[in-house]
């Protein structure tokens, strides 16, 4: 099915206001719009392609690849919006999943299975939500709601996707319904912004609550890296006031919570909660992961009044076994629904209700790319040194 056109004169976002946009809709249930193809093409280079993918685990699967010629990134419509893999230049952003045949249509994924972890099965993005209702463990099973691992809004597909053409950008909008009789009843309204000349991909999300009684919203952003940029000696930079590991095998590791280890067979997953420092006026902070060399990296910005939580996930195991790290920003902790209630950091929205969130991930090529964003972070931290906690302690995680 072809795509449908359209012009509007609207803004594209909360800091651009364009006076001129053109838009291609890709699918609209709601009108019975559905392409599988599509080749779009902004003035000033660039440009957008979705396909859709075949055979084993993929079928069905759609991607939709934003690209300026020197950095591209491939969005996943049918996985709730999340981004596979970037590529700048010939350096692949993502990491190596052993989920080797993705990305898995949510249809193969049974978020039930494994003790609530089924999750797990389709898990090989760059960038995935994880939400909106809940995030993190499995709820109880006594729960006449339960919900698995980190929710399910990444195994929901799009059911409407749309281009929108600036002359030096393109914006892709999808929205994705978390929804069910008796239960929840969100919305997302995501728009993902390619710059050209940038190595920025801009990452906008609105949840809005259309339902007539108040919802919970918990959000998090599971950005997860590995090689070139994760190896022995790498490290996480950020403008932190206090560390706490998740749990006692965290807390073995609270020293070294800013240094990577080499691939290990055995290695068992490390998580630390942070609070972290951001700019006075704008509440905007920046955390970074850099090679060993400090000559690449990656940084990811966002707003501490909208993701006031963030996770540091730490798992170094044998490559084969996912050798990988997430920078994790988010409303909450990735802890059990009900003691992160207790502690104030599940969102409550009314009737109509809308939270934004907005992250953007930049890309580090050169070693004066890695040294411009420490300075940054080192700005914001001023001369904080943070609180190590050396256990779980609340208000974190349960001691």
């Amino acid at each position: 099915m072809k795509a449908y056109s359209t012009d509007e004169n609207a803004p594209m976002d909360h800091q651009r206001a364009p006076t001129h946009m053109s838009t291609t809709i890709l699918t609209d249930l709601s009108r019975n719009i559905a392409a599988d193809h599509a080749s779009i093409q902004s003035p000033g280079g660039v440009s957008a392609s979705l396909k859709s993918l075949h055979g084993g685990r993929r079928n069905g699967v759609q991607l939709l690849d934003l690209s300026d010629g020197h950095f591209c990134v491939s969005i996943i419509p049918t996985r709730g919006m999340g981004l596979w893999k970037a590529r700048m230049g010939d350096t692949v952003i993502g990491w190596a999943s052993p989920v080797q045949d993705g990305p898995v249509h949510p249809s193969f994924v049974n978020q039930a299975a494994l003790g609530g972890l089924g999750w797990l099965d389709g898990f090989d993005e760059m960038m995935v939500r994880c939400g909106l209702t809940q995030n993190g463990p499995p709820s109880p099973v006594t729960d006449p709601f339960a919900i698995g691992l980190h929710g399910v809004i990444a195994n929901r597909p799009a059911h409407y996707l749309a281009v929108h053409e600036l002359p030096d950008r393109l914006t892709v909008e999808g929205h994705v319904d978390e929804t069910c009789l008796f239960g929840m009843n969100l919305r997302m309204i995501t728009k993902i912004t390619l710059v050209k000349d940038t190595r920025r991909i801009e990452v906008e999300d609105e949840i809005i609550n259309m339902g007539n009684r108040e919802a919970d919203l918990e959000l998090l952003y599971h950005w997860n890296f590995g090689r070139p940029f994760l190896e022995g000696g790498a490290t996480f930079d950020a403008a932190a006031e206090e560390v706490c590991p998740r749990d006692k095998t965290a807390a073995a590791g609270i020293r070294s919570y800013d240094v990577y280890d080499e691939p290990t067979v055995g290695y068992a997953e490390q998580a630390f909660f942070f609070r972290l420092k951001s700019d006075s006026e704008t509440s905007n902070t920046t955390v970074m992961l850099r090679n060993k060399n400090g000559d690449k990296g990656l940084a990811l910005r966002f707003d501490t009044r909208q993701l006031p939580c963030f996770t540091l996930w730490k798992n170094t195991a044998g490559y084969d076994d996912g050798y990988v790290t997430g920078l994790e920003p988010a409303t909450n902790y990735p802890n059990p629904k009900a003691f992160e209630k207790a502690h104030g950091r599940v969102i409550s929205l009314p009737p109509g209700g809308r939270h934004l969130a907005v992250t953007s991930l930049e890309a580090l090529p050169t070693a004066g790319d890695v040294e411009r964003v420490a300075h940054e972070i080192a700005r914001l931290r001023g001369d904080t040194k943070p609180t190590l906690h050396h256990a779980p302690v609340e208000p974190f995680a349960a001691g």
